[in-house]
């Protein structure tokens, strides 16, 4: 009897150690699966055609904090040359929440923070936190996330410290990044990041000796996608995405609310311009549109002083009290092609009007529609800088019928040029996040093709009249002569 327990014993133990694996292996598959963690098979062992993420699968790098986390604790240490960015990077990134508004519209409870134009890499990385298909399996992932807060480690040493110490996060991060397995499937071509700043700011050796970090220049920087404000053109790596606005709905009712508001507004302006002048750069031609919105009683001016201290144009319910009430809103290139002040317009229902093509036509393809006319104006530079066109009368020329299209575009556009609250989840509408990780994945699927892809070139490389004008569709009655 006790010789024939003990030849059974090992085969109980076998048993109960089977059990234990057994059981493990559900738990842990049962849990990947809660997590969007495995791709789902048929009973034939193929990839499940009925997942709903299928091809949309990303995995995050597990980063070290001090290429995210710990720049953001550190905020204060930015307050010489960075005012308030410990504020400004509160809340998941979206600031502080506005309050004070007198009809109770712009307020922190209806979705308005304090958000700064820079402030993408922790709200992207938040939003992705998220992301209905992440999974924690690098091999079944279409694209794998870079949390690195590479805006922010730009504004940390931007003045005056030497280009090693300025390149030192990125050098960094590439050598961890290209030690991964991850990195080495395709050579980090699946990989994508966020930089929140304009590529400008990210191609020192292209730009000057002491301006920004080198990181799209780094053989890193120029295999991954790198989601910026605005790109380079340069048929590189670096794919614009809409700068975040001042609206960070919570829900689909907040959006649909929103969108009826504006739609309801009355337009008390033809046209309207919120800015500085810029002096210094005399070929540009904002401070030829600022004169013309002030030599016309139809425009109205929110002209921004370029002193510190100022807040006329960092306070939000100024800005978008003006642009609600406008018909028209002028975008004139600034201290670069793009400004952050195009989707403000927009999310007040303001069509926008544009005198460049680099300053959204050939920037935010996944984001706007390629038939440009269809929600905005266009305006040459070299014809108002050189005083053949009026602004006002190629605004007047524009059917109604046409306005309120191209009004109703522009509405229609909002949740694209949005991101939305990351603590929060909206259910049909997609915003600029969503539209971004679906270039973004689109991108990386053509790379694994073998296709050859690039953010897109120079101006100057495009044909002549690639971009219909304004004026050519609907000619003005009278001109500039």
């Amino acid at each position: 009897m006790e010789k024939a327990a003990a030849n059974a014993l090992p085969w109980l133990r076998f048993l109960s150690v089977l059990t234990v694996i057994s059981s493990s292996f559900f738990l842990y598959f049962y849990c990947s699966m809660l997590t969007g963690g495995v791709q789902l098979l048929n009973h034939g062992g193929e990839v499940d055609s009925t997942d709903p993420c299928r091809g949309r699968y990303i995995y995050v790098h597990d980063l070290p904090p001090r290429f995210n986390a710990d720049i953001l604790r550190d905020c204060r240490l930015t307050e010489d040359h960075w005012g308030g960015m410990c504020d400004f990077v509160s809340n998941a990134g979206l600031g502080l929440p506005l309050a004070g508004d007198p009809d109770g519209v712009i307020t922190g409870e209806a979705g308005w923070y304090g958000t700064d134009q820079f402030a993408l890499d922790a709200i992207f990385h938040n939003r992705m936190r998220q992301y209905e298909c992440l999974t924690n399996h690098s091999a079944v992932a279409a694209a794998v996330f870079v949390p690195f807060y590479a805006g922010f480690d730009f504004v940390r040493y931007h003045w005056g410290y030497d280009n090693a110490t300025l390149d030192a996060a990125t050098v960094d991060l590439t050598a961890w990044l290209m030690a991964r397995p991850e990195w080495r499937r395709m050579g980090g071509r699946d990989h994508f990041l966020v930089a929140g700043r304009t590529g400008w700011d990210f191609r020192r050796s292209s730009v000057g000796p002491s301006w920004g970090t080198d990181l799209l220049n780094m053989p890193a920087g120029q295999n991954m996608t790198v989601l910026v404000l605005e790109s380079a053109l340069l048929h590189g790596s670096d794919y614009p995405v809409p700068y975040p606005t001042y609206f960070h709905p919570r829900s689909d009712a907040d959006v649909l609310r929103w969108q009826d508001r504006v739609r309801r507004h009355e337009r008390t302006w033809l046209m309207a311009f919120v800015g500085a002048p810029r002096p210094d750069v005399p070929i540009g031609v904002r401070d030829h549109v600022i004169a013309q919105c002030k030599a016309s009683p139809a425009c109205g001016v929110l002209e921004c002083a370029r002193t510190v201290g100022s807040t006329q144009c960092v306070t939000p319910g100024n800005i978008m009290r003006l642009f609600q009430k406008t018909t028209f809103c002028l975008q004139p290139p600034g201290d670069s092609s793009t400004r952050r002040s195009a989707f403000d317009s927009m999310v007040a229902g303001c069509i926008p009007v544009f005198f460049h093509t680099a300053s959204a036509y050939k920037q935010y393809r996944w984001h706007l529609p390629s038939d440009h006319l269809s929600y905005s104006v266009y305006i040459p530079d070299a014809d108002v800088r050189e005083r053949n066109v009026s602004i006002e009368a190629v605004l007047r020329a524009i059917p109604p019928a046409t306005v309120r299209r191209m009004r109703e575009e522009v509405i229609r556009l909002i949740p694209k040029v949005i991101y939305a609250n990351p603590r929060s989840k909206l259910e049909t509408v997609k915003d600029a996040f969503d539209v971004a990780v679906e270039g973004v994945l689109d991108t990386v699927a053509k790379h694994r093709k073998g296709e050859y892809v690039d953010s897109g070139g120079a101006v100057g490389e495009d044909p002549p009249d690639l971009f219909t004008s304004t004026a050519s569709r609907f000619p003005p009655r009278r001109s500039m002569r």
